[in-house]
Order: structure tokens, then sequence, then C-alpha cells
């Protein structure tokens, strides 16, 4: 049997480093080979999606004391819930995108969504595919590529979104977080946005927020997009754009000493998100400073 302890490591080195904070995130990622024959997946105390990429790839599998056979295709995806393994029989060396959430987060999560504790345990799954899952995992890999230059509270959001699709998927319900209309009374929503503009330059995360505001993780993500109608982590890199242009026009500090002010990760990431928001670059903001 194929030994694979690689391929289940401990969280990102670069996700941990973005905060410098060494606290297990929510959701992290991993790009690994996986070698044909046959192995057991490694037991893991958090739930973890294996997106297939690249060629189809027959295998077989054992899951639940049942035998299957199937072939993998880019895209698809298993679940393999928390603690529990599954047996595989690869026919040739494939590559798996795997995605670690935290049990807790879904948890909350289908507490939100007004759920029994029983849908908050993830039924393992084989060869599923959704469009939804899909984008998440290419969007937690080119964060991984790129060191992580949204910071712990773009994939904070993204760990959320993951678990409350997959509460969906599992349950074939469409319920809202929250009551329609509902938002955050006006002064914890003044508290937390004072909060942010005291705290752009460090690596925000959602649960913070949230403890900010007095809600839960799952209830504060959808009650604060109604009070302002953006989702928490772009109305942080509105305002952490906003820095970056008045800095930019008081002038006096490097491209760097702005960035890390702003609370971006480096100069290039805040020419990409100024040029995304604004669309000038900084140094066209410099420019019509000095014009």
């Amino acid at each position: 049997m194929t030994d694979r302890p690689s391929c289940y490591p401990g969280p990102s080195a670069a996700l941990l480093a973005s905060t410098g904070s060494g606290r297990a995130p929510l959701l992290d990622v991993l790009s690994k080979p996986v070698p044909s024959g046959l192995f057991d997946s490694p037991l893991d105390t958090r739930h973890v999606l294996c997106l297939h990429e690249g060629h189809p790839v027959p295998v077989s599998y054992r899951v639940q004391g049942h035998e299957r056979q199937g072939v993998r295709i880019h895209g698809q995806f298993c679940v393999v819930p928390a603690g529990s393994s599954t047996r595989w029989i690869v026919s040739k060396p494939a590559r798996s995108l795997l995605l670690r959430l935290t049990p807790s987060l879904l948890r909350e999560s289908a507490d939100a969504m007004g759920l029994g504790s029983y849908d908050s345990n993830l039924a393992p799954s084989i060869h599923i595919r959704d469009p939804q899952v899909e984008r998440i995992g290419w969007m937690m890999q080119a964060e991984d590529n790129d060191a992580y230059p949204g910071g712990r509270l773009f994939t904070d959001s993204l760990a959320s979104a993951l678990a409350a699709r997959l509460l969906a998927l599992q349950s074939r319900k469409t319920l809202a977080a929250v009551k329609p209309g509902r938002a955050l009374p006006a002064w914890r929503l003044r508290h937390v946005v004072e909060y942010i503009e005291a705290h752009l330059d460090e690596d925000l995360t959602l649960a913070e927020l949230a403890s900010v505001a007095g809600f839960s993780l799952s209830h504060f993500k959808p009650l604060f997009k109604q009070s302002t109608g953006l989702p928490v982590h772009r109305f942080v890199l509105e305002r952490r754009v906003e820095r970056a242009r008045t800095l930019l026009l008081q002038g006096g500090k490097s491209m760097s000493e702005i960035a890390l002010e702003a609370g971006f990760s480096h100069p290039s990431h805040m020419a990409r998100c100024m040029r995304r928001l604004l669309g000038v670059s900084p140094s066209q903001v410099v420019d019509s400073r000095l014009n």
C-alpha cells in the first residue's frame, strides 16, 4: 500500500505566515500529486475536499463498505468527512487540490442556516461537480500561489462560503442565513467600521470582526452585507484602497510604506487592487497630485 503522508501536512506555511499568528486557518489548500496504486486517505481532524486536476483518471474506491468504480475528471471533487478515510485504487498518477475545512465552522454555518446538528455532519461523497465549489477551490489555489495577498479575511470569507455551499448541497435546501432585510444595528455597524479603520494595517479576520459586532461569524457576514451592500472582505478592500489613495496624495512616503500602512501585503498587490477598483495605478495617483 502506498503511504501518502506528504499529501496531508499542516496548514500552508504561506497562509500562517500571512498573519504571523500561527493560528490554524478556517480553510487551507494544498495541490499535491496522487500516486498510482492502492492507498487509504490519511485521517484528518478537518473535512477534506479533493478536487481532481488534469486529465481523466479511472479509479476504484471503497467508502462505508461499498466498492465502486468511476473516472475522475477535472473539477470533480470528493468529500472525506473529518475523522474518516476512503480507500482508493488509482490507475495512474494524478493530482488533487485538497481543501481542508474546520468542522466548527460547518457547525456554526448549519446553525445560522437553521439546520439541525445532524446536517452539520458531512456525509462522504464521490465525484461531485459544482461550479461554486470549483470556483472557491481555484481561488484558494490562486491565493496560495501568490502567498495570500488577500490575507486571512479573504480566505475566511471563502471558508464561510464553502461551508454554506456544502450544507446547501447536502441538505438540498436554499435557506437564507438570516431573515430577509435584517441588518446590523447602526451602533454596531459604526463600531465595526471604526474598528476596521483603526486596524486597516493589520491582517483582519472574519472572526475578529464578528466578535467586535457581537455576532457569530456565520450570522455576521450576511448582516454586514445587508447593512453596507458589500461583503466584508470587499468593504475592507475598498477602505484599504481609499487609505492608499489618500496617503499617495499626501506624499512623503515610499510605495512600500504606503502599502503596509494601508494593509496590503506588498506594493504590487496594492497596485493591482487600485487598478481594479479605481482604474488607475499608484503612479497615476501620484502624477495627479503633481500636475
